[in-house]
């Protein structure tokens, strides 16, 4: 890839080098047109077509390069792809080795089996009660609220005021208004 580039470049170089000939020349066909050489200029201008030409076939030549570049590029990529899924399918069959279907189907079936289990032991602690046990809980139930409701009774009488603060206020005598007259 470093070499193509290389020529790339050179290739480049080399039509900066024919433009900068190709305005020269067209710059001395004009001089040569103006003091009458009229043959020589012609010579000059058949000689610039040719430089033209090779300026196409060098604009080919760096397409050419070019693509070929991305093309080595992307190959490079599509090797590393392939690499990589190379190594995904030995992990995977690794994989394989380790796990067989038939070990998944037990683990599977026991799993099922579990379940099963499970369920069977769910719909005995659901279905064993009967509705004699049932009204049992719920009159079991009922006893244990009415124990916490059973409170003492209270005095029916309002209790006194014992509080010194209160008293000191009630014997305080009220304030009389006196008007001016």
């Amino acid at each position: 890839i470093a070499q193509l580039k290389q020529q790339r470049d050179k290739l480049k170089q080399y039509q900066k080098k024919i433009t900068v000939q190709l305005q020269q020349e067209r710059e001395l066909a004009k001089q040569l047109l103006h003091d009458g050489k009229k043959r020589k200029a012609k010579l000059l201008l058949k000689k610039k077509r040719y430089q033209e030409q090779l300026l196409e076939k060098t604009d080919n030549q760096i397409s050419n390069l070019e693509k070929m570049v991305q093309d080595i590029e992307f190959a490079q990529i599509e090797m590393k792809v392939l690499e990589g899924l190379k190594v995904g399918n030995e992990c995977l069959k690794k994989m394989h080795e380790v796990m067989s279907i038939e070990e998944v189907e037990k683990i599977m079936d026991e799993t099922q089996e579990g379940i099963e289990y499970q369920r069977q032991i769910d719909e005995l602690l659901a279905g064993s009660l009967t509705a004699e046990d049932e009204e049992a809980i719920l009159d079991e139930l009922e006893a244990i609220t009415q124990e916490d409701l059973e409170l003492p009774e209270a005095p029916s009488e309002p209790l006194p005021d014992t509080t010194p603060e209160k008293q000191a206020v009630k014997n305080k005598p009220k304030p009389q208004l006196v008007t001016a007259s």
